[in-house]
């Protein structure tokens, strides 16, 4: 018994100890946001403080950064879309046909550093005129969205009995209606899953939107660092971008969490 309870008390502890690493962060920058710009950056960090919206007031009326968080989200939601259109038709016949390299060379140019395609895709998309626009956001981040989806659902595309497939076949059903009306209802959790981590992944995705978007397209987390300067860091700002950067995927997660964690489980088990 005794050796049980002292068991207990340190997985508490662990638990403890993790969460404290991993709030800490959010919370001090949470806090951040709403402190006046001189306290900000005090040390020792004040915990009370006359909370402000000045450092907002600021990220949104002297910048255009509504407009940087509106071009991250159609960044975001049409690689996601992107993805998921290749991912998921790809990921059925990957499974149905039993072949592994093809998700494992997506799953190559995932792990691949960044600065290895934006040379090429600098140059491509130069001479095609794109670079600056929504479009070659979207693509370049179907980079990344697309080994997500199809790693996600590969689990859930291979617990899809192959007798419903070859059923819905013996009856005429063509390979669309095959995917759209039989296959895709039964992954679903899977898709959930996928989209939202695509999201998120594109979402918060630095480098390519860095070098290949202009003045127009400019996503939130490339506009939040304006506000880093040689010599002086404005850090009231740059906290206050963070939560909103932070609060679309937050919100998102939140709302569909005990999907987005039964989804995940599910396709553990799955295969």
């Amino acid at each position: 018994m005794v050796m049980r309870r002292l068991l207990r008390l340190a997985d508490r502890i662990q638990l403890l100890i993790v969460l404290v690493i991993l709030v800490l962060p959010i919370a001090w920058t949470f806090l951040s946001a709403f402190k006046p710009r001189t306290e900000v950056a005090a040390f020792p960090p004040r915990l009370f403080f006359t909370p402000t919206l000045e450092n907002f007031v600021e990220l949104f009326g002297r910048n255009d950064f509504l407009h940087n968080t509106l071009n991250s989200l159609i960044v975001a939601c049409g690689s996601t879309l992107l993805g998921l259109a290749l991912g998921a038709p790809a990921t059925f016949a990957i499974s149905w046909h039993r072949m592994s390299w093809p998700a494992t060379a997506t799953l190559f140019a995932r792990m691949a550093p960044g600065t290895l395609f934006l040379l090429p895709w600098l140059l491509m998309f130069s001479a095609a005129g794109l670079v600056g626009s929504h479009l070659v956001l979207i693509l370049t981040h179907a980079v990344i969205t697309l080994p997500v989806v199809i790693w996600v659902l590969l689990p859930y595309f291979d617990g899809v009995p192959r007798e419903l497939v070859e059923s819905a076949q013996i009856d005429g059903a063509r390979q669309d209606q095959i995917l759209t009306r039989v296959v895709f209802p039964v992954v679903m959790p899977g898709i959930v899953v996928a989209s939202i981590l695509s999201f998120v992944f594109s979402w918060n995705y630095f480098l390519f939107a860095l070098v290949l978007s202009g003045i127009e397209t400019k996503t939130a987390i490339v506009a939040s660092f304006n506000f880093i300067g040689e010599g002086v860091t404005n850090w009231g700002a740059l906290m206050a971008a963070a939560v909103v950067i932070a609060l679309p995927p937050l919100i998102l997660t939140l709302l569909i969490q005990r999907r987005l964690v039964g989804g995940l489980a599910a396709g553990a088990v799955k295969g």
